[in-house]
C-alpha cells in the first residue's frame, strides 16, 4: 500500500474547500497517495485524520487571524477565516503529537509556528526595517525572485545544499519562532523562510511554493521524497 501523505485544504471559496492541484501532484509524483483532509468542525474527526494518514502537507493560503497569535490586527492585514484558522491549528497540533513527519508550505509554515505558540508580522511592508520584495510579480509562479541561504546539518541543507534561488508569495512572515521549532533558512533581509523541528524526525516549514517550481528547480522535489520517505518508515 502506497504511503499515505494527509494535504490539508487550502481554504473555502464560494461554498467551496479547495486544494491546489500542484500539491497533489507534488505528493503523486513522489509515491505518495494524495489524500484531501476537508474542514470538519469535530475534535474526534482531527484525531481521525491524524490516525489515518502517514504524514501531512499543509498547504499555503491566506493570512492567520492575529488574535490567535496574540495580537490585534494592524494596518495591511489580508483576508482571514478563524474557523479554517482553528481547524488547521488544531489539526497541527494533533499531528505533531504524534511524531508523524509534516511539510509546510506558504501559510502552512505560519500555521505550524502558530501552533507552537510562536507569532506573524501581519505584513512585511508595514516594517520598521526595509525588507525585500516578497511578493513576486511574475508572469509564471515557477520563475525564482530571491535567494534563500540555509544553516548546515539540517533538512534542509542536505536536501538543498547552502542556499537555493526560491520563488515568494508572501506578504507576511514569522516573528517570534515557535516553541521547539529553529530557523534554518533565511533571505538577505534576514525574513526566516525555512523553520524545523529537531525533535521529530521530519518537521519542516518553508515559506515559499516548491510545488510551482518543480519543472524549474527539479532539486524542490526533494522536499516531496522526503515527506515521504519519512511518512513510511514512521
Amino acid at each position: 500500500m502506497k504511503t499515505k501523505i494527509g494535504i490539508v485544504i487550502c481554504g473555502l471559496e464560494n461554498n467551496r474547500q479547495y486544494v491546489t492541484d500542484a500539491y497533489i501532484q507534488a505528493v503523486k509524483s513522489a509515491g505518495g497517495l494524495p489524500i484531501i483532509l476537508p474542514l470538519i468542525k469535530s475534535k474526534s474527526v482531527i484525531a481521525e485524520y491524524a490516525s489515518l494518514c502517514d504524514g501531512f502537507l499543509f498547504c499555503g493560503g491566506g493570512d492567520i487571524t492575529p488574535l490567535l497569535f496574540g495580537q490585534e490586527p494592524m494596518s495591511g492585514i489580508g483576508r482571514t477565516d478563524i474557523t479554517l484558522d482553528l481547524f488547521q491549528i488544531r489539526l497541527m497540533k494533533q499531528v505533531l503529537e504524534t511524531e508523524k513527519p509534516v511539510l509546510a508550505i506558504c501559510r502552512g509554515m505560519q500555521v505550524l509556528n502558530v501552533a507552537c505558540g510562536g507569532t506573524i508580522y501581519q505584513d512585511l511592508n508595514e516594517l520598521d526595517f526595509e525588507t525585500i520584495n516578497h511578493m513576486q510579480t511574475s508572469l509564471s509562479r515557477k520563475d525564482i525572485s530571491h535567494k534563500v541561504t540555509f544553516t548546515s546539518k539540517t533538512h534542509i541543507h542536505r536536501m538543498l545544499g547552502p542556499f537555493a534561488y526560491t520563488n515568494s508569495f508572501h506578504h507576511q512572515g514569522i516573528d517570534r519562532v515557535g516553541k521547539d521549532l529553529i530557523v534554518t533558512g533565511t533571505t538577505g533581509d534576514d525574513i526566516v523562510e525555512a523553520i524545523e523541528m529537531p525533535s521529530h524526525s521530519f518537521v519542516l516549514g518553508v515559506q515559499w511554493h516548491p510545488e510551482s517550481m518543480l519543472d524549474s528547480a527539479p532539486n524542490m522535489k526533494q522536499l516531496f521524497f522526503a515527506l515521504v520517505r519519512y511518512a513510511k518508515v514512521n
